[in-house]
């Protein structure tokens, strides 16, 4: 067994050696190259989609065609066209304004590609999330090694047929294969290294890349909030409110990591919003457990894991509102898990203190906003946060006065597919963006440069020094 993990590691390393002597060796490709590789991806992934969807569907058991078709082809693709209507233009040079002390010469940032680029990608979107960085990286003309997760084997191993088939493994490398081989993966000397992930295997992360000194983006998770404020419990009002929740924590089964994690609402308003919840869920999924729409949980431990952390609430006294649709029962059900509200559930518990990664939504009722913001603020940054209020103060407040990655008002992940925005974390929910213009940077070094011109006014303050000299220096630090 160490013979051949020796070797997964050494055709690891010798996939490295390869794409970095091909990069030293090649000059940086042009523009018109980096755009074809950019069309070329997104032809793979829309005359593969039904295979891709194929096998999605086999990792997680249940997955909806449609789901899967919004959140991981239409985003790449999304990514990919808009890419290629800006990419000329982020890639020239451009001039930046010369302070007056270095008059006459000229200022100028030129981007250039980074080199070998690392990208680890996480389960539970493995399509988008794999392919999205890999726009940038390819867009910024870089060489890339791709490590998917093993927890996603079929689509691992069709990333590997699709990507070698398009780009070789010289342009574009995927690693498969398990924890050791990540690890290996993280301490090879990358010129940059994006992981998507939990922030405790973040922190392995960025360990690993230390060794190097190789710069990391890190886009991990966290504990989500959603805040509804009391003016938004109008009747047509909540519905939407909460037709929009059910949307960003039921999608993928809340496998998502900016899924929202937990909801403040008003103390009084609780029966109110079980019940629009309740109802916005029916309407969304009338039934769950034979609906294609409805996605089933990757991992059976995954799956305990959130039983355990309901079975913990129910010992402890919470009240937990499981939404079944009428007449199923999931009990004995290793594939799917219902949809589950907790009502105030305390701190201390498992589900209050971890990113919860599944579709249990805790509810937290507050006094006053002043109560949610003081809650928000007193656990790590998260990657998102919801507002969900038409009065403007509050939402100020909320924006001014916590913290977070990213937002969406009055919407749930909108942020995230906005390719003009970037997409990223904040403290412990993440370090760097990408997305849009943020990847094209994010993988780019823009090159500072500084042109003199035949004339040099700053000579005079070269030695040997004389009066002129002080003079000058005297006025220009007075």
């Amino acid at each position: 067994m160490e013979l051949a993990l020796d070797s997964d590691t050494a055709r690891v390393q010798e996939l490295f050696g390869r794409q970095r002597l091909a990069f030293r060796r090649q000059a940086p490709p042009p523009v018109q190259v980096r755009l074809d590789r950019v069309a070329r991806l997104r032809s793979v992934v829309v005359e593969a989609r039904e295979r891709l969807f194929r096998a999605v569907h086999d990792d997680f058991g249940a997955k909806s065609r449609e789901e899967f078709a919004v959140s991981e082809v239409a985003t790449v693709v999304q990514a990919c066209d808009h890419m290629s209507k800006h990419l000329r233009r982020w890639s020239r040079p451009w001039r930046v304004r010369t302070s007056w002390r270095l008059w006459p010469g000229r200022s100028r940032l030129h981007p250039q590609p980074l080199g070998v680029v690392g990208i680890v990608s996480p389960w539970n979107y493995p399509v988008y999330l794999s392919l999205v960085p890999l726009v940038g990286a390819l867009a910024a003309g870089n060489r890339v090694m791709l490590k998917p997760s093993e927890f996603t084997p079929h689509t691992s191993d069709l990333l590997l047929e699709l990507l070698d088939d398009a780009f070789g493994d010289e342009l574009v490398g995927v690693v498969p294969g398990g924890v050791e081989i990540a690890e290996a993966f993280c301490r090879l000397p990358f010129d940059h290294l994006l992981f998507t992930g939990s922030t405790e295997v973040g922190r392995k992360v960025m360990m690993a890349a230390a060794e190097n000194l190789t710069p990391v983006t890190l886009e991990l998770g966290g504990k989500s909030p959603a805040v509804l404020s009391e003016d938004v419990f109008r009747p047509k009002r909540i519905h939407r409110v909460c037709v929009s929740l059910a949307i960003g924590k039921l999608i993928n089964a809340g496998q998502t990591c900016i899924a929202p994690d937990h909801v403040w609402i008003p103390r009084r308003r609780r029966h109110d919003f079980v019940d629009a919840f309740t109802a916005a869920v029916r309407e969304l999924y009338p039934t769950l457990l034979d609906n294609p729409d409805y996605t089933g949980i990757l991992q059976e431990r995954h799956f305990d894991r959130l039983t355990g952390w309901l079975r913990e609430a129910r010992e402890a006294g919470v009240e937990v509102i499981s939404l079944e649709a009428p007449g199923e029962e999931f009990s004995g059900q290793k594939a799917k898990l219902a949809p589950t509200l907790l009502v105030d559930p305390p701190d201390h518990l498992a589900v209050m203190q971890n990113e919860i990664f599944g579709p249990i939504l805790p509810i937290k009722t507050m006094g006053d906003v002043d109560e949610a913001i003081e809650g928000i603020n007193r656990r790590p940054r998260p990657l998102a946060m919801y507002v969900f209020s038409d009065d403007r103060r509050i939402r100020r407040r909320l924006l001014s006065e916590t913290w977070a990655g990213g937002v969406s008002v009055n919407e749930t992940l909108a942020h995230c597919i906005e390719e003009r925005l970037p997409f990223g974390g904040v403290g412990a929910s993440g370090l760097g963006s990408y997305h849009g213009e943020y990847s094209f940077r994010t993988f780019s070094h823009m090159k500072p440069v500084f042109t003199r011109t035949a004339l040099d006014p700053m000579k005079v303050l070269r030695p040997p020094y004389g009066d002129w000299a002080r003079r000058i220096l005297d006025w220009l630090i007075r």
